[in-house]
This record gives C-alpha cells, sequence and structure tokens, in this order.
C-alpha cells in the first residue's frame, strides 16, 4: 500500500504488510492523525490504496463508521430493509432481521422513524445494526461504541462476540482501552507511517478486562472440546468429578461459549457459571496466523 495524504496534513499508512487471521478480533490503536481510520476503510473497502493492493476481502464486508449520514429519506427499517437486499437477503428475511437488531439494541419502537428525526444516539443503534443484518464475514467497526448507551454497548460487545465465535474477523477502533480488554487476537498499533504489530511483556501487559468462568461436564471420557469461542483458558476437574471442566473466557464471550457447549453433539452440561474475580495477566502475542482474510501489501 502506498501513502495517503490526511486531512492533518500528515503522510500515513506506507509500506504497510499485513494478513489479517480468520476467527479473530483484533484492535486498532494510535494517536490522532496516524491512520486509524483510513486503514479501517482501506480494509472495508470504503476507500481505495493509492499504491499496492488489498486481496482476499469476504464477499460480505461490513462497516460502522465514526458518524452515521443519517440524513437519508428513509425510516430506520427501510434503511436496514434497503441494505439487507443490497447484501443478498430476500426482503422478508431483511424485515425480520430488521426487526431482531433493533430490538436487541433497544430500538424497536423507532422502527418507523425517519432517520432524519432519530437522535444520535438511536442513529447510531441503527449504523451498528445494518453492520450485522447479513452476518458479514468481516467487520470494521470504527469507534461504533460512541453514542450508545450502556446497555447497547455492552449488546454490542455481545455482537461481536458472536461474529468471531461464527468465524468471522472483527477489527476496531474505539478510544476506551477498556473495549473487549483480554479479548483481542491481534493488536495493530498505527504510527510511524505504517502499521505494526503491537507487543507486551508479562510485566507491562495491561490486565484483561472481566472474565467468566463456565464449569461444564461432558459425556465420561469425552476430550475437552476444541475451536471454542473466546479461545477459553480449560481445566478438567480431579477426585470426584474427573469429567467436570472449568472454562475461563473473556466476559463478552461467555454467551457464544454457553450456546456452543449446549449444542455440542452430545451436548455438555452446564453446571455453574461466575465472574473471575482476580484476573491474571495476559502472556506475550501469538504469531499472526496465514489466512485469506485481506491481505494488504507495497507493490514499489
Amino acid at each position: 500500500m502506498g501513502h495517503r495524504h490526511s486531512p492533518a496534513g500528515r503522510w500515513v499508512l506506507r509500506g504497510i504488510d499485513l494478513a489479517l487471521p480468520a476467527r479473530a478480533l483484533v484492535r486498532v490503536e494510535g494517536g490522532n492523525g496516524t491512520g486509524k481510520s483510513t486503514l479501517l476503510r482501506l480494509l472495508a473497502g470504503i476507500e481505495a490504496p493509492a499504491e499496492g493492493r488489498i486481496t482476499g476481502r469476504p464477499a460480505r464486508t461490513a462497516y460502522v463508521p465514526e458518524r452515521f449520514p443519517a440524513a437519508l429519506p428513509l425510516t430506520a427499517t427501510g434503511y436496514l430493509v434497503h441494505l439487507g437486499r443490497i447484501h443478498g437477503l430476500r426482503t422478508a428475511e431483511a424485515k425480520r432481521r430488521a426487526g431482531e437488531w433493533l430490538t436487541r439494541f433497544g430500538a424497536a419502537e423507532h422502527a418507523r422513524t425517519p432517520l432524519a428525526e432519530l437522535s444520535k444516539g438511536t442513529s447510531q443503534k441503527v449504523a451498528v445494526a445494518q453492520a450485522l443484518l447479513a452476518a458479514p464475514d468481516l467487520l470494521v467497526l470504527d469507534e461504533a461504541w460512541t453514542g450508545l448507551d450502556t446497555a447497547a454497548r455492552t449488546e454490542l460487545d455481545r455482537a461481536v462476540a458472536e461474529r468471531v465465535a461464527a468465524g468471522a474477523t472483527v477489527v476496531f477502533v474505539d478510544h476506551d482501552p477498556r473495549r473487549l480488554a483480554g479479548a483481542a487476537d491481534l493488536t495493530l498499533r498505527t504510527g510511524d507511517g505504517g502499521v505494526h504489530r503491537a507487543t507486551a511483556t508479562p510485566d507491562t501487559a495491561p490486565l484483561p478486562g472481566p472474565r467468566t468462568l463456565i464449569e461444564a461436564e461432558g459425556p465420561p471420557g469425552a476430550p475437552l472440546p476444541q475451536d471454542l469461542p473466546g479461545d477459553p483458558l480449560r481445566e478438567r476437574g480431579t477426585g470426584t468429578a474427573p469429567d467436570l471442566v472449568g472454562f475461563t473466557v473473556p466476559t463478552p464471550y461467555s454467551d457464544a461459549l454457553l450456546t456452543a457447549l449446549l449444542t455440542a453433539r452430545p451436548p455438555w452440561h452446564i453446571r455453574r457459571v461466575a465472574p473471575v474475580d482476580t484476573p491474571e495477566r495476559p502472556g506475550p502475542p501469538e504469531p499472526i496466523r496465514p489466512s485469506e482474510q485481506p491481505e494488504v501489501s507495497e507493490t514499489s
């Protein structure tokens, strides 16, 4: 990817070469004017690189901008159905999903309200709903939590975990360092004209966010489940309950993990769900895994 000139007069994002892992949550950090939003728009296909190319972008890619253009001559539902049709959904299915997402984000009462009459917070709920409507394989969120109330922010955390659990890649920027803390599989930092993988040591790494312990019992002799949402820590019980397993996972992933355990074949029986009071510091980040997710490279 070549350089791009920002409105502030800086040249940003020169010489990037990276591959995003599949089924991963990717946090993007960096100071103002270092190219965070530019990177997200490039990944989402909103902008094209001045040089080089982006390959492997999934057909279903969704994007939530920092500012939602609400002055459109449509109601909330009309807008969502229109976007759903663009993504290939039938009208009836688009209406059903629109209703579900508006309900989840606490905006169902505004389904027939024109976009131009919505409050900033409700407009943001519609913006998030349109991105989730078609179950994207790549979800790009640029300060998507800004303007949402507490309940809607929690619901977006849960929706992000669901997309990752379903195999998607989610890339996000948020000004709150606690947002989805401890859940990111990869952290990228913009600065010095490029994008760099953030590194941390056990002594300097921040404490992760809240985590949840799920104790479940599987069939006798069943192996520990693999490839579970949130990549939980696993600890098998001993003594009188050898088949009892404790799964510790970032709290936003707890619902997705419960669903995965209950719908496994054969299913696991949930014995206890409890918050973890004292999270451990995370270890060093693992290498970036190659995948067929978008690759950004420079041609010179």
